[in-house]
């Protein structure tokens, strides 16, 4: 690692105190999509006390914000998320499902980490900046509403990231390795459907059922199920059953539909047979139906030179180290869930050699934290989920990194992510990637013969075009 990698890497072990009560903030926030005031603020003030130029509502989303150090070339974006999710509020450090705030928030996505390791990825870079005078400049984005807001793709349509030479991120895990590969796209819309309300003993004829509507929906929509990608996936939440008395026909009802699949043109094609599907039902229950846009995102697209970038910052650095109570700790929570003895990561799901040696590694440790880096995967691989980072690498060479912040196997979106992410096990993850994103960030400022060679793979992969899923008069919203 070069002394310009070394004081970036340095600036964030500093920061380690900040970095840990900032996540430890967000996670006490636990906001939900595109209402994560409290969270975008705490970013904006630390970022303006170390020295930022910070702009808040970018987009025009009121939880959005850019915070840029240096001046001119290269610009680097690093990007942060901090958006938590419903139903999932937790006891930090449990090892039995216990809710703080009743019904409440969860950070089940590890956003609180994400945010704060980006965070120290960007004081990192800074401190690079500074010490050295070399020219360029590091932004910092914060990106609201990943689980359903899309703000990176609304950005995408008003094309902030097409001024960047490269983006970097992260996301917790519970494996070490570089991302690689595709995802699916997604759009949500909302139908919302209004029909007559009418006594449905005494008079059913005279009503019109927005009820039926919906569920008439639905059924359409199961059997086209057989007829669309095996990569693509529709799902539903019946939003507003139109009232709890059944001896009402029910004048309104509304589904939340989420439509994905692997690349977004196809997204938006299949979108459009689900929105004929919604004027059937109406066509049918004599009812009226209007959508209601609230985002889509697009498939991500790989760069292979960030990637072995990443890679190599990753490899020098090496993963968070644990002690023997938090390795207890996590072993516990670990037999919380099924699925705990899995072989982690996209290299093992799609290559047999990595399998077999990501095996042997967790074999040779012995604990459910994965501490060691999975091998670098350059390889075919798709991820079923969806992320709005896709958008940002339709518009700029991308790559991002998994840190273990949870033990093996731990299930997506649930109260065992939440209760790791409010401990030091989190913690850790975050600050290790803030310094494997900084040290990976400085080798580009320092080589622009990497960008250039970013730059070109990126305009081959991307040579088709990019399928904006957000249409222009579309705004941020959440279902209603």
């Amino acid at each position: 690692m070069t002394q310009e990698q070394q004081t970036a890497v340095k600036a964030v072990e500093e920061k380690q105190e900040l970095l840990g009560r900032v996540a430890d903030e967000i996670w006490e926030y636990a906001e939900l999509s595109l209402q994560e005031v409290k969270s975008a603020e705490c970013y904006c003030q630390v970022l303006e006390e170390e020295g930022f130029r910070v702009e808040r509502g970018i987009c025009g989303i009121d939880t959005a914000f850019s915070a840029e150090f240096g001046n001119g070339s290269p610009r680097i974006g690093i990007l942060a998320e901090y958006d938590a999710l419903s139903g999932l509020s937790q006891e930090a450090g449990s090892l039995e499902r216990k809710e703080l705030i009743s019904g409440g928030c969860g950070h089940g996505c590890g956003h609180n980490l994400l945010g704060a390791g980006a965070l120290g990825a960007a004081l990192g870079v800074k401190a690079y900046l500074e010490k050295t005078g070399h020219p360029g400049t590091v932004i910092l984005y914060g990106c609201p509403g990943e689980e359903g807001g899309a703000a990176k793709a609304f950005m995408a349509r008003d094309g902030l990231w097409k001024s960047l030479d490269a983006a970097l991120t992260w996301h917790p895990q519970d494996v070490n390795e570089v991302r690689t590969g595709s995802s699916n796209s997604c759009i949500q819309i909302q139908y919302k459907f209004t029909g007559v309300a009418s006594h449905a003993a005494q008079a059913p004829e005279l009503g019109r059922s927005a009820l039926d509507a919906v569920e008439l929906m639905n059924i359409g929509v199961q059997f086209l199920r057989e007829h669309m990608s095996t990569r693509a996936r529709v799902h539903y939440a019946i939003t507003d059953t139109g009232g709890l008395s059944p001896n009402v026909v029910q004048p309104k009802a509304s589904v939340l539909y989420m439509i994905r699949s692997n690349h977004v043109g196809e997204a938006v094609q299949l979108q459009e047979r689900v929105d004929k599907i919604a004027q059937g039902a109406a066509l049918m229950t004599d009812t009226r139906v209007e959508k209601k846009f609230i985002d889509g995102l697009a498939d991500t697209v790989s760069n292979h030179v960030l990637e072995r970038v990443l890679y190599d910052s990753y490899r020098q650095l090496g993963v968070p180290a644990h002690t023997e109570e938090e390795l207890a700790y996590t072993d516990q929570l670990a037999q919380t869930y099924p699925g705990n003895d899995i072989v982690p990561g996209l290299g093992a799901e799609n290559d047999p050699d990595i399998k077999e040696q990501v095996a042997a590694m967790q074999r040779q440790w012995g604990h459910a934290m994965n501490d060691f880096l999975a091998p670098l995967y350059q390889g075919e691989a798709f991820t079923a989920g969806s992320t709005d980072v896709g958008d940002v690498s339709w518009l700029t060479p991308t790559a991002q990194i998994h840190v273990a912040a949870w033990p093996n196997g731990c299930p997506g979106h649930s109260w065992q992510n939440v209760s790791c992410g409010g401990t030091s096990v989190g913690k850790k993850a975050a600050i290790h990637a803030g310094k494997v994103l900084a040290s990976a960030a400085v080798e580009l400022f320092e080589s622009p013969e990497l960008l250039r060679q970013a730059r070109e793979e990126f305009e081959k992969r991307t040579s088709g075009g990019y399928v904006c899923p957000i249409p222009p008069e579309a705004v941020p919203s959440i279902p209603d």
